[in-house]
Order: C-alpha cells, then structure tokens, then sequence
C-alpha cells in the first residue's frame, strides 16, 4: 500500500511537471505578437514628456516614440494600451498589453512580479515646488503637503526618508497630481525632473522650479515573466537602438537633455 501510495504521488508530480512544461512551452509571446500582426504596448499617456496627447488628442512623448520604433522594427501594427501608473502592471498581468513601455522604472518590489529587460533611459526623481517655497532640502518638508502618484515609484522613494510631519497626498495619477500642484491644492510634487520641468513649462506663472534631487532611477521595458524569446529580441533591440543612437536621440528630442549614462546602472 505504501509503494503504491509513493508511486502514485510520484506519478502527479510527473503529470503535474509536464502540465507546467506545456504550459511554459505554449507560453510564447513573441510568436503571438508576430501572429496577430500587432503589438498590445501599455503607456501612460498623462505624464508629459513620456507619455501625453497633442491638441489634436493624438499620442506623443518620447515612450509613444519609443514604442513606435519598435513597432516598425518588429514589423506589426502598434496599439497603445492607455493606462495609469498604478495599473501598468495589472494590464500587463491580464494580458491586456504585451509589454509596458511607461518610464516604467525598475524596482525590487516589481521584479518579484514582472520581467524587465535592460534599461533604455533613466529617471531623475526630484522634490519640486513654486518658487515662492522656501523648500532646500528633506527637512523642509516638514509641514508641506507634498504630492505624490499613489504607490507609485516617487511615493516609494519619498515616504520612507521624509521628514516626520511631512503631509504626503497621494493621488491616481500624474494628471492629478499636476493639478493638484497647479491648483495651490499641495505645496510641491515628488516626481521625476523631466516631468516637472515640463509642467513648469506648461504653466509658467506657477514658477514651479526643481528644489533638490532625490536619486536617479532606469526605467526598462516591462514584460511577464517565463517569455524569453520576447525578452531576448526587446533586449537586443535596445542594444542596438542605444549603440544606433536613436534611443538617445528620442530622449533628448523630448527630456531636451542628453540621456543619463546607462552604465552607472549595470551589475556590478
């Protein structure tokens, strides 16, 4: 009874590694992509310069650019998945998008659930408030309402170095977060450099002006995870796009700065 019993777990074990063998071995997004003729990209369109709309309500930004190169490169038809900061990743999970390509940047906490490749730009995350604001480093935080996207990356730098008595708002969205600061809603906003100089650009009797820099952060191509022909095509088209210059030039066309230097970022 007893042999029977452990051949019988054995026996569920095989089956079970096979069922998850097909299952890994059916899962090929890459191939689907080619199949349908058309690549599902996630991008946020409300976070200008990477992802906004123009007058006449049609994508721009330097990840929509982006991830028309890459389109042309693959050889199918874009659709831009709009989405927000805190639902880039269940659009992706649900299999709504394909990949993301947001300024989504790389985090311990979302490797755990998605795949990155290598990083195609970076990020400088900063505290940023009208001029009027006696605002110079993290203790002057203390007593301002400072704006944030919920759960988003400048929420995850913020919180935990903030000053005690630091009011941190969160809201959806950068949209939002941009009106609130516009508004007078909150003092300033934790967000990264290029967006709010962007919004001061937008809005310039607000003299909304960068008071200090919080850390510089890269941002990649976010893709589920156990898709490594997908992986190795976005990673090798990066390369050559970062090499070809053409990544850089996009982000300079839209950051209107040069790109950060990508190689403080690789493994050590």
């Amino acid at each position: 009874m007893k042999n029977l019993l452990s051949f019988t777990r054995k026996a569920a074990a095989v089956v079970l590694g096979l069922a998850c063998f097909a299952q890994a071995a059916q899962a090929d997004a890459l191939a689907d992509i080619k199949a349908r003729k058309k690549v599902l990209i996630a991008i946020d369109l409300g976070a200008p310069p990477f992802g906004m709309t123009n007058a006449r309500l049609e994508p721009q930004g330097s990840d929509v650019e982006t991830a028309r190169l890459l389109a042309k490169d693959m050889g199918v038809e874009l659709e831009i998945v709009q989405v927000t900061g805190p639902n880039r990743i269940p659009f992706l999970m649900t299999g709504k998008a394909d990949m993301v390509i947001s300024s989504f940047s790389i985090t311990p906490e979302r490797q755990k659930v998605v795949a990155f490749t290598q990083p195609y730009g970076a990020s400088q995350f900063v505290v940023a408030a009208p001029r009027s604001e006696n605002i110079k480093s993290l203790n002057d935080l203390h007593g301002k309402r400072v704006a944030v996207v919920r759960g988003n990356m400048q929420d995850t730098l913020l919180t935990p170095i903030a000053p005690k008595g630091t009011n941190i708002v969160r809201f959806d969205d950068d949209a939002t977060v941009t009106a609130a600061i516009i508004s007078g809603q909150v003092d300033a906003l934790c967000t990264p450099n290029s967006l709010a100089s962007a919004i001061a650009k937008q809005n310039p009797s607000k003299n909304l002006e960068t008071k200090f820099a919080i850390k510089d952060i890269p941002y990649a191509i976010g893709l589920r995870k156990g898709e490594p022909a997908l992986e190795k095509w976005l990673n090798e088209w990066i390369t050559a796009n970062l090499k070809n210059g053409k990544l850089p030039g996009i982000y300079q066309q839209w950051v209107g700065s040069p790109m950060p230097d990508l190689a403080q970022f690789a493994p050590k």
